[in-house]
């Protein structure tokens, strides 16, 4: 029988700057709630408390626009400052219509504008970018928090994507440590009877999607805590696991 699942808000992280150490945010913010970790604990923390963190943030005028970046600001909603950062940011367009850019990232995510981020920084006067690798950020601050700590816990990385054929957009991970993203029951009986053949459930893109429900996107709490979730846990599965292969994707 499944576990009750608590989702809680972390609130009073200040303002992340350039160098700030999170595990010391996070441990004051946890100690003004006394709310100790516990083994089986799952933190979701922003990408963008992150990516500021670790300097992830650029001054898009710093930059020489490409003859392309200007084509694009003629037919988008971005300068062509900021639409520099974006090509530079990607791997590959997979789609562009006026005003809309979905890029693949050299991290192998497809997204919109490559991830690049200018809502609440500073004044939108800086660019924030994806973490360089959100994997290695969870893993880092998983075993900073653990080893202050003593709780066995995981970490996500998370951020808010649109979905293909669905109105809306939902938190997704892009970086985890400590559990496994995906559960497979795929060869295992339904209660039917029913052998199932393609049952794989990306657990931590729904960890992700239900910590935003007392996240919010203006409400300034970027971390959340999930306790009661009966993860499976692992030292070497990492966000990349979520990325579909090419040779299963069907509309590459």
């Amino acid at each position: 029988m499944a576990n009750p699942i608590q989702i809680i808000p972390i609130v009073g992280v200040p303002e992340v700057q350039p160098g700030d150490d999170l595990v010391l945010l996070l441990r004051d913010a946890l100690a003004q709630q006394e709310l100790p970790l516990q083994t089986g604990d799952v933190l979701v923390v922003t990408q963008k408390i992150v990516s500021k963190a670790e300097g992830r943030l650029v001054d898009p005028t710093t930059l020489d626009p490409s003859a392309f970046a200007h084509q694009l600001a003629a037919q988008g909603r971005k300068d062509a400052h900021a639409y520099e950062v974006i090509l530079r940011e990607s791997r590959r367009i997979v789609k562009m219509v006026p005003g809309v850019l979905i890029t693949e990232t050299h991290h192998g995510l497809i997204c919109a504008n490559s991830g690049v981020d200018e809502s609440n920084v500073d004044g939108g006067r800086m660019l924030c970018l994806l973490p360089q690798d959100a994997d290695a950020s969870a893993a880092r601050l998983r075993e900073q928090v653990q080893a202050q700590t003593g709780a066995q816990i995981a970490v996500i990385i998370s951020d808010t994507f649109g979905r293909p054929w669905r109105t809306g957009q939902v938190n997704v991970a892009i970086g985890c440590a400590g559990l496994e993203p995906l559960s497979d029951y795929t060869g295992q009986p339904d209660p039917h009877g029913y052998t199932m053949q393609a049952t794989v459930l990306a657990v931590a893109d729904e960890l992700a999607s239900a910590a935003e429900l007392v996240m919010g996107k203006v409400d300034r709490v970027p971390v959340a805590l999930i306790r009661g979730y009966c993860f499976t846990p692992s030292n070497e599965a990492t966000g990349q696991m979520l990325l579909r292969d090419p040779r299963t994707d069907l509309f590459r």
